[in-house]
Parts: C-alpha cells; sequence; structure tokens
C-alpha cells in the first residue's frame, strides 16, 4: 500500500459514517462551531500523530491494547480493549440512528420512539449480514458505498459556494448567545466524532511502503484533509439554509440540497447518503465484530466470541452484539431522534477517550522499549502530553452526563477484568509481557 493510498482508506474511514448527522447539532451552536473544528483539528491531527508513531514501532498485536500494554501490562491491555469495544457497540448505534433519521424524511414515516429504536435495529441487522460473508465481501460493498457520501459532501463544498450566502452565515454566528470558551466547548464532542476512526490507522504499517515516514504522512495529511471537508460542508450548508431549520431536521444535508435543486433531487441525496452510510456501518460492525473476537483470543473476553464461520466470521459473536445493540436501542429510545443521537454519541465519545489515554500514558515506555532514536521519541512523547491534555479537554466538553455514563462504564471493566484475571491465573497465563 502507498502512503496515498493509506491516506485515501483512513479519510473514507472517518468520512463515511460521521458527516450525515454533523450539521444538526452543530447549527445549534450556530457558525461559531467553526472554532471548535480548528481546536478539534489541532488536537486530532496531534492524536493521529501519536498514533502513527505508535503504529510504527509497536512490535506487539493487539492495536489499543498492545500498545498500552508497555505501561500497563494486561490489566491496561483489558481496559483499552474494553472501553473500545464498548465505545463502537455504542457509536454504530448512533450511525443506525441517523440512518433512519434519513429515511424517515425521505418516505414521510412518523415514527414512535420505539418504532425508531426498533428500526435502527434492523438497519444494524441488515448491515451485519455480509460481516458472515469475511471481510472480502465488506471491503467491496464498502469502497463501492462510499462515493454515496463523498459525491455529494464534494459538490457541496466546491460548487455550494453558487448558492452560499454571507449575510446568512454571519447572522447566524452565536444564535444562542453563549460565551466563547462555552461555545467552542458545545461543539468539540461533535467534532471529535468526526475523527474517530484514526486509530485504525496504525494497524496498516506493516503494509504500506516505509512506513516509518509513510504513515505519520498519510495519519496527518487525512486528518487535516479531513477536517477541511467537514468544515467546508458544514459551514456552506450553514450559509445556504436558516440554521435553526437544520437544527430541527433529522436530514440535513437532504434539507440543504432541497434549497439548491428542489425536492426530487434532495431526495436522491438523501437515499444516496443513507445507503452509503450502510456500507459504512458494514465495515464498523466487522470492526467491532474483530475486536471482540480478537480480545476473546486473550482470553479477556468469553470464547464464543472468537468462534468462527468456514469464511473466518465471528458469526456468533456479531450474534451478540446485535442483540446488545438492539437492547440498547430500546432503552435509550428518546421522543426527539436527535436527543437519543446526541447521548449515546457523548457517551461513545467518552468511552473511546479511555484507550486514547491509556495509549497516550504508554508512549514513553512504548519508545523506551523499542530502543526508538531519542529525538523522534522525545518529540512523540511531547505529543502525547499535547494528546493527553486535549482529550481530557474533550471528556469536559461532552458533559456531566456522558461523563457520569462513561466512568460507570469504565469502572464496571474493572470488575470485568478481576474475572479475566482469574481465568488468566488459572491457567497460568496472567504474567507480564
Amino acid at each position: 500500500m502507498t502512503c496515498v493510498q493509506l491516506t485515501a482508506s483512513v479519510m473514507l474511514n472517518m468520512l463515511g459514517a460521521a458527516i450525515i448527522f454533523m450539521p444538526t447539532k452543530l447549527a445549534e451552536i450556530g457558525t461559531l462551531s467553526i472554532l471548535s473544528w480548528i481546536v478539534t483539528i489541532i488536537g486530532a491531527t496531534t492524536i493521529s500523530y501519536v498514533f502513527s508513531k505508535c503504529g510504527t514501532f509497536s512490535r506487539r498485536g493487539g492495536g489499543l491494547g498492545g500498545y498500552s500494554s508497555y505501561a500497563f501490562g494486561k490489566s491496561g491491555s483489558f481496559m483499552a480493549n474494553y472501553t473500545y469495544a464498548i465505545s463502537l457497540l455504542i457509536a454504530n448505534l448512533t450511525i443506525a440512528i441517523s440512518i433512519v433519521g434519513y429515511f424517515m424524511v425521505l418516505f414521510g414515516w412518523s415514527l414512535s420512539p420505539i418504532e425508531a429504536g426498533v428500526a435502527s435495529f434492523l438497519i444494524l441487522f441488515v448491515c451485519s449480514i455480509p460481516v458472515a460473508g469475511g471481510a472480502s465481501i465488506v471491503g467491496r460493498l464498502c469502497n463501492f458505498s462510499s462515493l454515496g457520501i463523498l459525491i455529494p459532501i464534494l459538490f457541496l463544498a466546491t460548487v455550494g459556494w453558487h448558492w452560499f450566502s454571507l449575510d446568512r452565515f454571519i447572522a447566524s454566528w452565536n444564535p444562542q448567545n453563549m460565551a466563547l470558551f462555552d461555545g467552542v466547548s458545545a461543539g468539540i464532542s461533535m467534532t471529535l466524532w468526526g475523527f474517530l476512526g484514526i486509530e485504525a490507522a496504525g494497524a496498516n504499517a506493516e503494509q504500506v511502503e516505509n512506513p516509518e515516514k509513510s504513515v505519520p504522512i498519510a495519519m496527518l495529511c487525512s486528518t487535516v484533509g479531513s477536517g477541511v471537508i467537514y468544515i467546508l460542508a458544514t459551514n456552506i450548508a450553514f450559509g445556504i439554509v436558516d440554521v435553526g431549520e437544520i437544527a430541527r431536521s433529522t436530514a440535513p444535508f437532504g434539507l440543504v440540497f432541497g434549497s439548491m435543486f428542489g425536492d426530487g433531487v434532495s431526495k436522491f441525496v438523501m437515499g444516496l447518503m443513507a445507503v452509503s452510510c450502510m456500507g459504512s456501518l458494514m465495515s464498523w460492525q466487522f470492526t467491532i465484530s474483530e475486536v471482540f473476537r480478537s480480545s476473546s483470543e486473550q482470553d479477556y473476553f468469553p470464547k464464543i466470541f472468537s468462534v468462527v464461520s468456514r469464511q473466518n466470521a465471528p458469526v456468533y459473536g456479531i450474534g451478540i452484539i446485535l442483540a446488545i445493540q438492539g437492547v440498547l436501542a430500546v432503552v435509550s429510545a428518546s421522543p426527539r431522534l436527535q436527543e437519543q443521537f446526541y447521548i449515546l454519541k457523548d457517551i461513545a465519545v467518552v468511552t473511546n477517550l479511555v484507550p486514547y489515554l491509556l495509549v497516550f500514558s504508554s508512549v514513553v515506555v512504548l519508545m523506551r522499549h523499542e530502543s526508538v532514536k531519542l529525538n523522534t521519541a522525545t518529540r512523540s512523547g511531547f505529543a502525547a502530553a499535547a494528546a493527553s491534555a486535549y482529550c481530557l479537554y474533550a471528556l469536559y466538553a461532552c458533559g456531566a452526563n456522558a461523563v457520569l455514563w462513561g466512568a460507570l462504564t469504565t469502572f464496571a471493566g474493572f470488575q470485568l477484568y478481576g474475572l479475566a484475571a482469574a481465568k488468566l491465573e488459572f491457567q497460568g497465563k496472567l504474567i507480564e509481557f
């Protein structure tokens, strides 16, 4: 894989599912949210740099868990894998919710909270079927479907200026009259949501030409490139349609294209983006099944998650994951689909930041253990400290409720690790790496 191919792969990974519901939340903040984007791009770029270095120099498998093990041993490896798995479990449900929102507008559905929860589960079920066919089928479907999101977004980011009104954009700067710090903080969890997935890029280091140089370049370029697309797409939308209308919409880009070209094009774009987002969800359902399988193979999770079919797919694992997501979909049902999305999204971000912080805390040990050159290790250590500071700020920005539920989820992980550790001790495997 070349540096250009890796850059494109990472960008598709980040853009694929995050963007279609993004303008709705940011419209509540107003065009002030552009400052949240700037802060997040700086933070995400730092995070991507650290992960690229970890992926380049680490000799331990297991992704985030492997990186964390350098400083925290098996307990850190377990907690990184556990919180990352929980984050994906919830995040994939939020993607399904955003797809349901587009279908509701497209087909004129009026769903009760429970009906919307059931519809979200059905979307997850449909998107999990290809997972049983293995990685090659999922990969081909995702690569093809990604165009359904990229084409409308790139069109809006380039040609949408024709319908853009600077006066409307300026008038929408701060509709709620928030203080500057509060306004920027209010958008952080949503903008960071757009960059979740950057942690997966370092895993491709072994398959990249000249990884020590190519991986950091690809990570930085994909992060900045995705950030530019996010900023252009969302802020051009705010200059075309009033932010109050966007904030009430469950299909914001359909609303924007409807304002530009009418209902016919609006419905076409909504259908295209919803189906494309389903392709991205297939990829994420496959990813979460692999995370559970990898943890099962390390004796952290029950062995059923590592039982595979003839196509090497963890079919039992994905079935259990679907059942958990179905319960979450119904339990978290809200009268406003947007509110259900925001609550789950914030919890997913919080739980995703836990393994990030474990990895950043392990960078210095990782670099020393792998005998990395002093100047590279020093730069990586400073970047990890900066990335940790940003993640702590992002945790604050997610709000007390999300942090509470994220903390309870994390604390539950310690008890679960105790059970896993007892099993490992009985097998004589509870030793440090």
